[in-house]
């Protein structure tokens, strides 16, 4: 997938050539579901602790860098570049940020609920505390490949 977007689009490439690959969420089910929303396009952010990118020997995105989403079961799907970024603790979260993550019905406070379950368990899958004082990073991204999903 990955030198397919390069090949058609490389001045793009050029310019910020790293990116990862990983999915949504933390299990099958919740991978494909957020998968699904990126792709018919309610999905337009995500957000995760900076911690969990530490524990996965991760550096944070960088606007413009690329990530290639796979499913549940790692079959890459779609690629997704950064447009916007920052750090913030969870009380930093707005509707706008809620409504572009595309999840549950599309509120702040859906948002608020569904992400302290969230990480509260991948926290304690780690060994770790979710606090609302953890720093999270906010990103909204696009979708720039397979070109008949792109934004």
């Amino acid at each position: 997938m990955w030198a397919q977007y390069s090949a058609a689009r490389p001045d793009v490439v050029r310019s910020s050539p790293e990116y990862t690959i990983d999915r949504f969420g933390d299990s099958v089910e919740l991978s494909d579901a957020l998968l699904g929303l990126v792709v018919h396009g309610s999905k337009r952010a995500t957000a995760d602790l900076v911690d969990e990118f530490a524990a996965r020997g991760e550096e944070l995105p960088r606007l413009g860098s690329h990530w290639i989403a796979c499913d549940g079961s790692g079959v890459p799907r779609v690629v997704l570049r950064s447009v916007e970024l920052r750090v913030g603790t969870i009380s930093s979260a707005d509707e706008a940020f809620a409504r572009d993550e595309g999840e549950d019905d599309r509120t702040l406070a859906s948002w608020l609920t569904e992400h302290r379950r969230y990480w509260t368990r991948t926290c304690a899958a780690r060994g770790a505390t979710f606090t609302d004082t953890d720093e999270i990073v906010f990103e909204r991204f696009r979708v720039v490949w397979p070109p008949e999903l792109a934004d």
